[in-house]
């Protein structure tokens, strides 16, 4: 008898796993609130140079700053640059005789903004650009803010995903608890920008926690028939934070509140964590028998299971256990020693950076699309919605490989279609956006499914953490590939829809998952390989 026997007895799907997908829901509302937050929390607002008696009212100043700033290619007045001298303007009086005489003829000099910055704090009270200036020659730091960030998710999910498998998923959930609400706070305590820049990588690292270990740990107390629905209804809780971060953003204009807003929810979810079980496949692999049978007899008992004593005895579940059990401790290096392992490892790593850097490319610009930034954030998360029945269906009608790759070629396709669009259909280019959005979060909801789903036990969140490590990287290089606009306008999304494509031809190479038994051990998986190659001499 297999734990999937087992978990059949205790029932796989019922009131406990119901209550285990609503426990770990405040990790999955957090996540979008965090990693999304630089779209409020790094916005640069209008500005322009600090001017010594300048009047006081920002919308009504042009025939004064126009003697003081230049103007841009564009027609608008410079944020970044001053007159080294008030210029006389043409239609004035000064202006007409020097225009006679040929004294405005030459190029006025111009030099930087050396006594700071005017904001227009119409629309944010506060961020981060105008905490520290970090505008015009320091909008690099802006923008290195977040991909501080993901390099902290990066490191996380090494950490986390090799730690969980050794130590456990619900200890190593209430150190990601902690660690991102004491980091959280210090982060919005900051004084400098290089303390922000390290207590908000550090809060990265924290909430990798919730990235590796939320899925897993709940699809492991599923049966094969319900982990499709658990899944995507699970990961509805993203965009109810998506859409949340809008209404939040929207109601908390200054940066240290707002990041305290979406910080301080990691005080109940530790209490939350009485109630979540350990996962009772890890303890059968790590030989903790009588806390796994604990585990079962409570699921029993919550799902209305009758079970017989002696088919449910400990020493039937320690049956169980010598076939689950794992003689050593799990490697990174366990997950590319074996042929299909290492298959399945070096082709999730590529799918994992192509989403991450797509989403978090298409979710992390929300100009120019004729919207503000709260109306494009809610459309943004609304649009998430039906992304997540169009996942539900094609991942039980057409299966998980089909629909990771189909979900990455649209996203690319989005991409490619607004480099065809002017600058000047803002509505269509607005339509391309909110496709792209949708699949995109449509191939992150099927990447944490099928990845689940590929590794055993003994080695999930060990995978999941080496694929989150490359789809971090996606993610914090994602905010920097915007700055490829200085090259060639179209350079972004040409890198990011290329990047989602290579990514679908990828995920073509997996294997389906599809209504399969989750593997146990590393010999589960590569056993699956020798099945896989009998069946193809025998066709």
């Amino acid at each position: 008898m297999g734990f999937e026997e087992l978990l059949e007895q205790v029932g796989g799907f019922g009131p406990f796993q119901l209550r285990n997908v609503a426990l770990l829901a405040l990790p999955r509302v957090l996540l979008p609130l965090h990693f999304l937050l630089p779209i409020f929390l790094a916005a640069v607002p209008a500005h322009r140079c600090a001017l010594p008696g300048a009047p006081a009212n920002f919308s009504h100043q042009d025939v004064w700053l126009e003697a003081h700033l230049p103007r841009e290619p564009d027609g608008t007045l410079s944020s970044c640059l001053r007159f080294a001298y008030p210029q006389a303007l043409p239609n004035t009086t000064l202006g007409e005789e020097r225009q006679s005489r040929g004294e405005l003829e030459d190029e006025p000099a111009t030099v930087p903004c050396s006594q700071g910055w005017e904001y227009d704090h119409s629309e944010f009270s506060s961020t981060i650009a105008t905490e520290w200036d970090l505008v015009c020659e320091q909008k690099g730091l802006n923008r290195a803010a977040s991909t501080f960030f993901f390099a902290g998710v990066l490191v996380g999910a090494v950490a986390f995903g090799y730690l969980s498998d050794r130590f456990g998923r619900r200890r190593l959930l209430l150190v990601a608890y902690v660690s991102t609400l004491v980091l959280g706070l210090a982060s919005a305590a900051s004084v400098s920008y290089v303390m922000f820049a390290i207590t908000r990588t550090l809060t990265g690292s924290a909430l990798a926690g919730f990235t590796i270990i939320v899925m897993p740990l709940e699809l492991e107390w599923l049966d094969v028939e319900h982990r499709t629905v658990a899944g995507v209804l699970s990961s509805t809780f993203w965009t109810g934070g998506v859409m949340l971060l809008a209404l939040v953003g929207y109601l908390i204009r200054d940066w240290r509140w707002l990041l305290l807003a979406v910080t301080l929810p990691c005080a109940p979810g530790i209490l939350s964590l009485w109630w979540v079980p350990e996962s009772a496949r890890w303890l059968l692999t790590q030989g903790h028998v009588k806390e796994a049978h604990r585990y079962l007899l409570h699921c029993a008992r919550l799902n209305g299971r009758p079970v017989c004593e002696d088919s449910f005895s400990q020493e039937a579940v320690s049956k169980v256990a010598a076939g689950e059990q794992v003689v050593r401790r799990p490697s990174y290096l366990d997950l590319f020693r074996t042929p299909r392992l290492r298959h399945i490892s070096l082709c999730c790593v590529v799918v994992w950076f192509g989403v991450n850097f797509s989403y978090y490319g298409l979710s992390l610009d929300v100009s120019g699309l004729g919207l503000n930034v709260y109306q494009t954030q809610l459309l943004f998360g609304a649009v998430e919605l039906p992304s997540k029945l169009l996942v539900y269906l094609s991942v039980r009608y057409a299966g998980r490989r089909l629909t990771q790759a189909g979900t990455l070629l649209g996203t690319a396709l989005a991409f490619g279609t607004r480099l065809l669009v002017s600058s000047d259909m803002k509505s269509w280019s607005t339509v391309l956006a909110v496709m792209g959005k949708a699949f995109s979060e449509a191939a992150f909801t099927t990447a944490y499914l099928f990845t689940s789903e590929l590794y055993p036990t003994v080695l999930r969140q060990t995978g999941m953490g080496l694929t989150a490590l490359v789809g971090r990287l996606g993610g914090s290089l994602a905010p920097l590939a915007a700055l490829l606009d200085g090259v060639w306008l179209s350079l972004p999304k040409l890198t990011y829809g290329g990047i989602a494509l290579l990514a679908a031809g990828t995920a073509l190479l997996l294997p389906e998952t599809r209504q399969a038994q989750l593997p146990e051990t590393i010999q589960d998986v590569e056993r699956k390989r020798c099945v896989h190659r009998t069946v193809s001499v025998y066709v």
